[in-house]
């Protein structure tokens, strides 16, 4: 019990310092600060989403005049475009070995990376699209597409979708829930996002081991 109790101190200590740093960072720099946090982000960086973009929301609402809501949403997905890319290329032209030889620098681990990458063997298009909808998650796929040689227009397109949903999704929390300081709004609104993730996940996962399961 003390154990955990550790544990939970800690967490919550980082996401609080992560919060803090995001926050200052989007104040002093603006869209500058959301593009390279989503360029870092969508590189396989361990940079939450799930705080930037609400926060680059959340200043939208405060600030309009000086922080406009669609040029966030816009820096926001050229960040998430650019930092795909460079997984996508790496993975294009470096290729599997390499990339499976320094996992570690990219903060992925093989057994994540084989699944993603026999799913998108078997589905390309849509597990391009989907993924971008999965926190955590939605970086992974741009190796296996990578290694795939996936035409880039077709993997730019659909990762511009699915980015674009994602994004607009966290910032419209951010804009509409989070300036509120109605707690209601804000817990409801965090559960709908839970639920609508959760949900997309859990296809992902179902669908990813019947992969697994179907020569």
């Amino acid at each position: 019990m003390l154990l955990q109790y550790i544990v939970y101190i800690a967490l919550g200590s980082i996401l609080n310092n992560t919060y803090s740093l995001i926050y200052g960072l989007i104040a002093e720099y603006g869209y500058l600060a959301v593009f390279a946090l989503m360029l870092l982000e969508n590189s396989s960086v361990p940079v939450p989403s799930e705080i930037i973009l609400p926060l680059a929301g959340f200043f939208a609402a405060k600030e309009p005049a000086s922080f406009n809501f669609y040029i966030a949403l816009v820096a926001a997905l050229l960040g998430s475009l650019s930092g795909l890319a460079i997984d996508y290329f790496i993975g294009y032209y470096l290729g599997k070995d390499v990339v499976y030889r320094h996992l570690a620098l990219f903060h992925i681990s093989k057994k994540t990376l084989d699944d993603f990458d026999l799913w998108f063997n078997k589905n390309a298009v849509p597990a391009i699209l989907v993924t971008r909808l999965i926190p955590v998650v939605r970086t992974v796929m741009s190796f296996p597409a990578g290694f795939a040689k996936m035409p880039k227009r077709k993997f730019f397109s659909y990762s511009m979708l699915g980015s674009g949903i994602y994004d607009f999704i966290l910032m419209l929390f951010g804009f509409e829930a989070l300036p509120s300081n109605n707690a209601l709004l804000i817990m409801a609104s965090v559960g709908i996002l839970i639920i609508f993730f959760y949900i997309v996940y859990a296809e992902v996962k179902k669908s990813i081991r019947r992969s697994r399961e179907t020569p």
